[in-house]
């Protein structure tokens, strides 16, 4: 195996067969000891962090293929802590997809002048770019096209696949009497040129809350594989 990307919470290896190794670590992403799953940073590391988001992880992208929604996903092995992925190319140098269904996080940050903590928002959909330096910046179709990142026309597609895909999660959260606040999520051109869903679906990218308190990543696992 070739190691060909070092991230913060994962590391991506090449397979001989020209498919990919993703090998999820316990690290999680946060400030100061508390995680935030839109930090730039790792925050933090929970002992079995890796073995849990694979678990989920594992668990959504099934649950996508069943439905016929488009990823990376081949197999994973939960012991080792890997999952085997299609080879996926990303927009420009990576875009982070956000999808929001109440008002937290950075999108509280930013528009609190306008917004209360926890209002309901409508599937709300925000792209970011992926560059730690300048804090993932956020960027809007127009500009995501004047840039040569991604078409008007992928950025429908873009966007109709993230809150399709968010639904799911939302829908599968809520037989667990889960809701869920947003999620991000990260998206790939494979080889004919289809927009899949790349990276990982769990605890880590998301915040998920049950009667109103947040779950933590390993907690949230647990009460969705129960």
């Amino acid at each position: 195996m070739n190691l060909v990307y070092t991230g913060k919470t994962k590391d991506v290896y090449e397979l001989e067969d020209g498919n990919y190794l993703l090998t999820f670590k316990d690290d999680v992403t946060g400030e100061n000891g508390v995680f935030d799953p839109g930090a730039n940073t790792v925050g933090l590391t929970i002992e079995g962090a890796g073995r849990a988001g694979l678990r989920l992880t594992k668990f959504f992208f099934e649950v996508l293929k069943e439905k016929g929604i488009p990823t990376h996903y081949i197999d994973a092995n939960i012991e080792e802590a890997t999952m085997t992925v299609k080879p996926a190319t990303v927009f420009g140098q990576g875009l982070e997809v956000i999808c929001r269904y109440r008002a937290v996080g950075s999108f509280l940050r930013r528009y609190g002048r306008y917004a209360e903590e926890g209002q309901p928002l409508d599937a709300f959909v925000e792209v970011t770019l992926k560059d730690d330096a300048r804090q993932d910046p956020p960027i809007n179709e127009d500009g995501l096209a004047m840039l040569g990142i991604l078409s008007h026309e992928e950025y429908k597609v873009l966007k109709n696949l993230t809150q399709q895909i968010a639904n799911v999660v939302k829908e599968e959260l809520a037989k667990k009497d889960i809701d869920l606040y947003d999620i991000k999520f990260e998206f790939g051109r494979v080889e004919d040129g289809q927009i899949v869903l790349i990276d990982e679906i769990s605890g880590g990218n998301m915040r998920a809350y049950k009667n109103g308190e947040y779950i933590e990543p390993l907690e949230l696992e647990k009460q969705m594989m129960a």
